[in-house]
């Protein structure tokens, strides 16, 4: 079990990275919102007085049991140990449960529709409950996610989170079903999910990852399970807030470009606004421990003459209000525009907007150089996964610029000249697809 000290509250900072010159006419204008949320989470926080986040945390296990989860038996036998090292991390007075996926969802532990309290002697028996985990049937994730759900519902919890294994495709279930389980469990539950091996789709675990605001990633052998399950625990366990939104309020005339998520990944957010009152909507941001994450927030503001200034967007962090009022915001930043006919201060590119452009950039085109590949256009897939090999370099992303190596045999990273490689591990390839998202932060 980890250990954690006496609960603080967590406080959470917002900084605001642009530049905000623009020639006479201008109209575009980005900047780079950096969220810091600090004394809480990981040193034990359990939400901010006040707010919907202030009790206990639940946390659901799934655990793929199809039949492919025997081939190799190490499937199965690593799904069981990594369980049990979760279920070991879990702190003293979280609420929790496993379940058992196939082609149906099946309570493993406590069972009757609850939760269990995380003790000495639940952990115990929840680990003696994996024992008579086995491999059969189908798979259709759909029906666990919703199962997880009613679950995490059935107690009054300040952070709700699942995690989900997976070995295979999702073969029981059409897209559309699971994408209705996504969609109903959206905003209501966090989810970190893994593929073991091989012979799952990647954007079938990054959609559940994404549309459930967590993790994905491949675990390529099972001897790995344990160390990441203990490592997802730990960073569940860390969560001190839970549904925490990114308002933007805009004056009359500005028009929204998009909201990303752009650190430690790429993660869309615009489609997902709700509104929140004249001019402002709401984008999700699920829950924050101890951590910090950048947004890039592109709005379009009208025209005007050089000496002329404006807010261009007010950025606040939201949490609700478990009384059902009104919600005060955490911290907020602004964004600024002014116009000037200094054309050194109007053409200059903040470091930090260049940056993510280019880390997004990046995501896009290892996705776009992997799908043309699997399509056999190996003239497609040489020239973007060049591009990608050049924009690592220049990012310093390392980590991505190694993954890449796996693909393609790099001739010249600073001008993105790459021969694509003649036989590729497909966990090699799995692996770079499953990370392309994941950035490398902007020095400062």
């Amino acid at each position: 079990m980890a250990n954690f000290s006496k609960p603080t509250v967590p406080r959470f900072s917002v900084d605001v990275y642009q530049n905000e010159f623009l020639p006479e006419g201008g109209r575009e204008v980005s900047a780079i919102v950096t969220v810091t949320s600090t004394g809480g989470g990981t040193s034990g926080a359990t939400g901010i007085p006040g707010y919907a986040g202030g009790g206990t945390a639940g946390v659901v296990i799934m655990v793929d049991c199809s039949g492919s989860m025997d081939y190799p038996a190490t499937k199965m036998r690593g799904a069981r140990e990594a369980t049990a090292a979760a279920v070991d991390t879990l702190r003293d007075g979280t609420s929790f449960a496993v379940v058992a996926g196939t082609h149906v969802a099946k309570e493993v532990y406590p069972g009757n529709g609850r939760l269990a309290v995380a003790d000495d002697r639940t952990r115990a028996e929840a680990k003696q409950a994996l024992r008579s985990l086995s491999a059969g049937g189908g798979t259709a994730i759909g029906t666990w996610l919703r199962l997880t759900d009613r679950l995490l519902s059935s107690a009054d919890l300040a952070i709700r989170h699942g995690i989900l294994l997976t070995d295979g495709r999702n073969e029981h279930e059409s897209p559309e079903e699971l994408r209705a389980a996504l969609d109903a469990c959206a905003g209501r539950f966090t989810c970190d999910a893994r593929g073991v091996g091989t012979d799952w789709e990647v954007k079938e675990v990054t959609g559940i990852a994404s549309a459930l605001l967590g993790t994905a990633d491949i675990v390529a052998d099972p001897a790995g399970l344990a160390a990441d399950f203990t490592t997802m625990m730990e960073q569940a366990m860390g969560k001190g807030v839970a549904d925490v939104a990114l308002r933007l309020w805009t004056p009359v005339g500005v028009e929204i470009g998009f909201v990303k998520q752009v650190a430690p990944t790429v993660e869309d957010l615009t489609g997902r606004r709700t509104e929140a009152g004249p001019r402002a909507g709401d984008y999700p941001t699920g829950s924050w421990g101890d951590e910090s994450r950048d947004y890039h927030v592109s709005v379009r503001v009208p025209q005007a003459a050089v000496g002329q200034e404006m807010l261009a967007a007010r950025v606040s962090l939201i949490a609700p209000d478990p009384a059902g009022g009104d919600p005060r915001p955490l911290s907020q930043g602004l964004v600024r525009a002014v116009w000037t006919d200094d054309l050194a201060m109007s053409t200059s590119i903040n470091p930090q907007v260049a940056h993510y452009t280019g880390q997004a950039e990046l995501a896009d085109v290892i996705q776009q150089g992997l799908d043309a590949r699997k399509t056999g256009d190996r003239d497609g897939a040489t020239a973007k996964l060049g591009r990608a090999v050049q924009l690592a370099a220049a990012s310093g992303n390392a980590d991505t610029a190694k993954l890449l190596s796996k693909v393609v045999d790099v001739v010249d990273a600073a001008t993105g000249t790459v021969r694509l490689k003649a036989k590729v591990a497909e966990a090699d390839e799995m692996t770079l697809e499953t990370r392309s998202t994941k950035t490398v932060r902007v020095k400062r």
